[in-house]
């Protein structure tokens, strides 16, 4: 009797499965963020919603990627904007709604704005170090 565990099979189960060998479709990994919600996101920067003195001189497109890689691309990029400078962040996971704030709590920087976009949420980082 043959069972998979995590895509992979028992030693001595047979051969692979055909699935196993296959690399995914383009299709697969293409982002389910249509080019009007992207539109909408880049949009989203009125006055009003941006408090003076917080515009961002970075903007990290994250909408359509799952944590943690929201979390991951502004720890990576962070750094290209100078001390005291904002970096936004566009994503549409639930979970970062509140991993970005306890992020930057934990890193010592400063969430200066959060803004509901029509799919997802914008976040302001000024860069504390």
């Amino acid at each position: 009797m043959s069972r998979t565990w995590l895509g992979r099979r028992e030693k001595g189960s047979g051969r692979r499965s055909p699935q196993a060998d296959s690399a995914p479709s383009p299709d697969a990994l293409a982002s389910p963020v249509t080019e009007a919600a992207r539109a909408a996101a880049a949009g989203a920067w009125v006055p009003g919603e941006v408090p003076p003195g917080a515009t961002p001189l970075l903007t990290i497109d994250a909408l359509g990627r799952k944590c943690p890689i929201p979390i991951i691309m502004l720890a990576e990029q962070i750094r290209d904007v100078p001390v005291g400078g904002v970096i936004a962040v566009l994503a549409d996971d639930p979970a970062v709604y509140t991993d970005v704030p306890a992020w930057c709590a934990l890193k010592s920087h400063e969430c200066v704005f959060r803004a509901d976009l029509p799919s997802g949420w914008a976040f302001g980082i000024r860069r504390g170090y």
